[in-house]
């Protein structure tokens, strides 16, 4: 997820440079809501592996 992210935030750098004004907006705003959602993913995995512990045996 955090590919497309970087997928969408380059896509608009892009499209600003060459005075593209919407397709910039829709692709920051893209690439804004899946950094978030890969963040609040990323922090759940973190909570969630911390319970975890390996048996060495």
């Amino acid at each position: 997820m955090l590919r497309w992210t970087v997928i969408f935030l380059v896509v608009a750098i892009i499209a600003a440079i060459f005075g593209f004004g919407g397709i910039a907006a829709g692709a920051a705003g893209i690439a804004k809501v899946l950094f978030f959602i890969f963040l609040i993913l990323f922090i759940i995995s973190l909570i969630a592996g911390r319970g975890r512990t390996t048996d060495p045996l």
